[in-house]
């Protein structure tokens, strides 16, 4: 059993590899040290006598050969790491639907979803939580979530997935604040900016602060703050940075000594999808996808600002 597990946990440290790009993004997740993803993806190199990854400052990629050998085993690995999981029988009953949430906006669209779904099938049983950005792909591959809703701008492999809905971002700014006058404002005007992102955002927000026009160069200062949505409001009363939301949430209010204001120009949306397995056979998921769809059609505009009067078809 124990070169079973060896074996595994080899193969644990090189598609987590594969999947982030990065060996300290691997260890975070798989959490275990750096060195030993290095020390295990190297083992394993050694055994096939190929080289896996290629290997830079800025990451480590799958090399032509790695990837031509990665793709059908993890097939097998996915199958037997499910097989040798001790889960409660009841975990996965076809009536069960695990839903992971992972997206920086859609979250009215989403709500609605699930009540509408909840409406028209009360027998099947949703288990709903908060997916870190990072983990989501892992846990569909291995059922341990059906279906994630995700801030679009993420890698998908060996996943189906769907944009479903596109949502104006705004920017919730302390009101003594030199923006706050502005009509709306732009990714440029937040350079240098503190923007606050509550922990249970993390993945999504650092993908949202890479899809801005300056990346990581000159942009704004992403800071994750350990707390609840509530906590950073407070931080933007306070005047510690400003934060940004999806539109449905800015109008529902600002808090006091806030205002929220529209992002425009580039990157100023924000594309939700749902990923999840296509050989995951439970109708629930399949029942759930035909109503998003519906849901997604029927959204005036697929949920772009009505601020300034544009209008996005779905993609």
């Amino acid at each position: 059993m124990s070169d079973i597990n060896n074996a595994l946990r080899r193969l644990d440290c090189v598609f987590a590899a594969a999947d982030q790009g990065s060996l300290r993004q691997a260890a975070r997740i798989l959490r275990v040290r750096e060195s030993s993803v290095s020390r295990n993806i190297v083992a394993l190199e050694q055994f096939l006598n190929m080289q896996l990854f290629d290997r830079t400052a800025q990451g480590v990629r799958l090399t032509q050969a790695g990837a031509a050998w990665a793709t059908p085993i993890r097939i097998h690995y996915e199958g037997l790491k499910d097989a040798l999981t001790k889960a409660n029988p009841c975990e996965h009953d076809a009536k069960t639907l695990r839903i992971g949430l992972s997206a920086l906006g859609g979250r009215a669209f989403v709500a609605a979803l699930l009540r509408r779904f909840k409406a028209l099938h009360p027998h099947v049983n949703m288990v709903i939580a908060d997916c870190p950005h990072e983990q989501v792909l892992q846990s569909i591959r291995r059922r341990q979530i059906d279906v994630a809703f995700i801030t679009a701008p993420a890698t998908i492999s060996a996943c189906a997935s769907e944009v479903l809905v596109e949502e104006r971002l705004f920017v919730l700014l302390p009101m003594q604040h030199a923006l706050a006058e502005r009509a709306a404002v732009s990714w440029h005007d937040l350079a240098n900016e503190r923007v606050l992102i509550p922990a249970s955002q993390e993945g999504a927000g650092a993908q949202l602060a890479l899809a801005s026009p300056f990346g990581t160069d000159h942009g704004p200062d992403l800071e994750i703050c350990v707390g609840n949505e509530a906590t950073v409001v407070l931080k933007v009363q306070l005047g510690q940075g400003v934060t940004v939301a999806e539109e449905s949430l800015a109008k529902c209010g600002a808090a006091n000594a806030t205002v929220w204001k529209p992002l425009e120009g580039q990157n100023s949306v924000v594309a939700v999808k749902a990923v999840w397995l296509d050989s995951n056979p439970k109708r629930a998921l399949l029942r759930l996808l035909g109503i998003a769809r519906k849901s997604a059609r029927a959204q005036p505009g697929n949920m772009r600002s009505s601020w300034d009067g544009e209008r996005t078809a779905r993609r």
